[in-house]
This record gives structure tokens, C-alpha cells and sequence, in this order.
């Protein structure tokens, strides 16, 4: 990036294709240390050990996804092949043989379980000796570029009125986005953009203030700050994000008001009055957007759906009645949703997120922002959560024992998780992460199950609090 102090601003990254920096770019659970590979073949990720206060990862681990490989163990002796290049690691040694030469490695040789563990800092060194071309390793975020695969883009502030950054990117971009007061995260988890200069810049703008990029656990994120809140749309096939000031909403209706005849998504059945619907169930994303790419052919918008229809299920073989704001590959955006919630006067609203990185379950409760005013009974749009969080987080207790009692992996956690913030009535956010069968998990019925029959049994068992609040 480079500073800039006129209104039109040209911007040179760099990034490449597939999936927070305190909100999403450490989304992965606490503690946990990743590594990202990009290189032509493939883009993943890896996690790192750490072993005596050295970043491990496994050597095999690395280079499977780029090539034939194969090892074997002799006593304390590991030696691999990657297509026709040999190497002999010796467990505790900081000297290994390459094809037929010594390499030294910043700390010793790891043996665990027969997998041959390296130190992370020896990758720029051994990875060009495998691969037999550059290797450009970012070492403190942990990303690491096998050859020439970036692909580039330009972003320029618009000086026609609304204001507008617009970027346009050589290939189909898909950044996992999330907003809060003022700012819009856009994190590429499996898409590592590069900044060209200054990580920061400042705009001479009324609507976006500046935009900023940190690289950090394998992977990178951008932000955007603005004097207002922030919105992000996709053109020309995912080449193009525009940001811009967020669509004006009126405020919502006085909390005791009830619409006489509530507005359904497609595919929803209408709500009678107050309390038809026990659950509110968003499967977030939909239509034109996708979501997160979860691989290349799993999208988060089909998985999220998916399971939101067998909780659905699920809840109604228990007698709980059920709204799906979307039952198909449908367009909402974020005020939609909250106002579809907030008008079927239902016990729960639950937002279904899904995730490539981790394990088990994520659920979370909103963060709301500071400020925020209440004129009787008028609720701030921002801060319309505040009179349930203690509700939310109740029911968040619950529903995390009943997944432990099931041996079923979950983390609580709080986030700027939009519409969250803007739903009256107790309201939470289940973000999926694939099983050890990976990504393609997801589409396990058996997997799907397991959860949504967890979830589905503490909603039940916290049922008559809801109901009645």
C-alpha cells in the first residue's frame, strides 16, 4: 500500500485464490498455531507444534500435497522421499542429508509417532531443495509462497458521491467478512494477500477513514475503518469488492409492537402471532453470497443451509416448532434477517455459521458495541440484544455442556457477529467446523446429526424459558 492524500487512490496488493488482527484472522481456536502453503497445486493449511518453545510441523505434512512422497524409519533414522529427491533427518540431530548434501536446521530433528518433525524457521532453507524452485516464506505470520502464484489487484476511493473503495482483482476473490461499529474485516485464510508498501493508509474521506492489512498465523486481513458502518458487495464473478457506507435502515418497530402480518422469507411459512415459532433458525449466507470457500467445491452458504434444515428437523420431532429464514439459495441481507426474527416473536434465534479451520463446535453471543441510546420504547438498532444477553448466554451455558456430556468438542466465545446485536430476543450463532475426515465431513449425515441432535436436546431442555420470557 502507499500513502495517498488525493481523493482517487490506486492501491497494488497482492493475493491468490481459494477461504478477526483480533476479530476473525485468529479465528481458530485459541492457542492454536497454524502454517498456510500456496503454491500452484494447492493452498492449505497445517497445524504447528511446539516443541521446547520451537515452532515444529511436519515435514511429510508439507510436501504431500505438492508431490509423490514417501518415508520410512530406520531406529532413530527417518528418511523421505519427495519424487526423486532423498533426505535423511536423525531424531535430535540439527544436521540433515539432502540429496547427497549436509543442510543445517536451526534446531534439532523431532521423532513422534514415526512423523519427522522439522522447525518451522527451516522451511525457506529445505523447501527450495525439495521443490527445486523459490520459495518465499513470510516467517513471522507463517505463510509461505511456492513459486509465482499471486494473484494481483488495484483498489481506488472513488471521488463521485456516496463515497466508494472499489478493488478489482485479477481472479475470483472470496475473503471471509465480518463487520462491527465503524470497521469491515475482510480475512483470507486460504488466499494470502500481500501489501505492496505501508501496511496502513489514510483516507481524505468523510465515509472511509482508512484501510489497513496485518498478516498473522497463516493468514492475512484487511480492514477498512470508516466514520460509518461499512458494506461490502461482489461484482464481476467475485473480481470486484466495492465498499461503502452501509444501506440507512430505519430503526425498528417499538419492542411491544406486533405486526399484525409479519413478512416471511421464501420457502417460510408465516408466523400466527407471538410465540408460533419456538426457534428462529438462520443459515447464514445465501444467493450471491456464498460465504466462506470452504474448498473449492464447498461452499458455507450450502453447509450452513444443510444443517439448518436438520435442526429443523430435529427440533420439530421434539415438538419445538421451527422458522428457516432462507429454505433455499436465497438473498438476505443482515437487516432482513434481524427484522424477520425480530417479528416472529419466536423463543431463540440461532445463526448457523461454518468454518474450515479447527474442530467440534464455536458458539457465540454478540459483542455489542459502546453507546447506543433506548428513547422509551424505541431500542437502539446496534444494541437491541442488550435487555437478552443474559438470556443468551444462559442458553450458550447450556447448549456447550450438553455438546461436552456428548463428547462433541465446543468453544464459547463473544464476537461482533452481526445481525446478532440486533435481535431482541435471546440469540446465538453455532459456527461448524469439519470433522478429522476434514472439509468433506461436512456433508456427512451422520456428522450433521450428531450436532444438530445435541443442540436440539438443550433448546428442549431449556424450552420453558424460553417460551415464557
Amino acid at each position: 500500500m502507499r500513502w495517498n492524500n488525493r481523493p482517487s487512490l490506486a492501491i497494488s496488493l497482492v493475493s491468490i485464490l481459494t477461504l478477526a488482527a483480533a476479530t476473525l484472522l485468529l479465528s481458530a481456536p485459541s492457542g492454536e498455531r497454524r502454517i498456510s502453503i500456496y503454491s500452484a497445486a494447492a493452498n492449505y493449511s497445517l497445524p504447528v507444534l511446539v516443541r521446547n518453545g520451537v515452532d515444529y510441523v511436519g515435514l511429510l505434512e508439507i510436501l504431500e500435497p505438492l508431490g509423490s512422497v514417501s518415508s520410512k524409519l530406520n531406529g532413530q533414522r527417518w528418511k523421505m522421499r519427495y519424487n526423486n529427491i532423498e533426505g535423511e533427518f536423525d531424531a535430535g540431530s540439527s544436521r540433515a542429508r539432502l540429496h547427497g548434501s549436509y543442510v543445517d536446521l536451526p534446531s534439532p530433528f523431532l521423532l513422534e509417532e514415526d512423523h519427522g518433525l522439522i522447525p518451522v524457521s527451516s522451511l525457506s532453507n529445505l523447501l527450495p531443495l525439495f521443490l527445486g524452485g523459490p520459495v518465499t516464506f513470510h516467517e513471522s505470520a507463517r505463510r509461505v509462497f511456492v513459486g509465482d502464484v499471486a494473484v494481483h489487484f488495484t483498489a481506488q476511493m472513488s471521488d463521485a458521491a456516496p463515497s466508494t473503495l472499489v478493488m478489482n482483482f485479477s481472479s475470483p476473490v472470496n475473503p471471509k467478512i465480518a463487520t462491527e461499529t465503524g470497521k469491515l474485516h475482510m480475512t483470507f485464510t486460504h488466499v494470502p494477500v500481500v501489501a505492496s508498501g505501508t501496511p496502513t493508509l489514510a483516507f481524505n474521506d468523510k465515509t472511509i477513514s482508512s484501510a489497513s492489512f496485518l498478516e498473522a498465523n497463516g493468514a492475512a486481513e484487511i480492514t477498512i475503518a470508516g466514520k460509518e458502518p461499512l458494506f461490502a458487495s461482489f461484482s464481476n464473478d467475485g473480481r470486484t469488492i466495492t465498499i461503502a457506507a452501509a444501506p440507512r435502515t430505519p430503526p425498528p418497530q417499538p419492542a411491544q409492537v406486533i405486526p399484525p402480518a409479519p413478512p416471511v422469507a421464501s420457502g417460510s411459512a408465516a408466523p400466527h402471532g407471538p410465540h408460533f415459532y419456538f426457534a428462529v433458525i438462520d443459515a447464514a449466507h445465501g444467493g450471491e453470497e456464498r460465504g466462506a470457500a470452504l474448498s473449492d467445491t464447498v461452499a458455507e452458504k450450502d453447509v450452513t443451509l444443510a444443517f439448518a434444515r436438520r435442526l429443523r428437523q430435529e427440533l420439530d420431532g421434539r415438538g419445538l416448532k421451527s422458522m428457516l429464514l432462507r429454505d433455499g439459495d436465497t438473498t438476505l441481507s443482515l437487516d432482513q434477517r434481524a427484522n424477520l426474527a425480530n417479528t416472529a416473536h419466536a423463543g431463540i434465534y440461532i445463526c448457523v455459521h461454518a468454518d474450515s479451520e479447527g474442530a467440534g463446535v464455536r458458539l457465540y453471543t454478540a459483542l455489542l458495541p459502546a453507546g447506543g441510546e433506548n428513547r422509551g420504547p424505541f431500542l437502539d438498532w446496534d444494541t437491541a440484544q442488550a435487555s437478552s444477553m443474559a438470556q443468551s448466554e444462559s442458553s450458550k451455558t447450556g447448549l456447550a455442556a450438553v455438546l461436552q456430556a456428548r463428547q462433541i468438542s465446543v468453544r464459547s466465545l463473544v464476537a461482533p457477529l452481526r445481525p446478532l446485536n440486533n435481535i431482541l430476543i435471546p440469540a446465538l450463532a453455532i459456527e461448524l467446523v469439519p470433522p478429522a475426515a476434514g472439509v468433506s465431513g461436512f456433508g456427512s449425515p451422520e456428522y450433521q446429526q450428531r450436532i444438530a441432535g445435541a443442540i436440539a436436546e438443550g433448546l428442549y431442555g431449556m424450552r420453558a424459558q424460553l417460551e415464557t420470557r
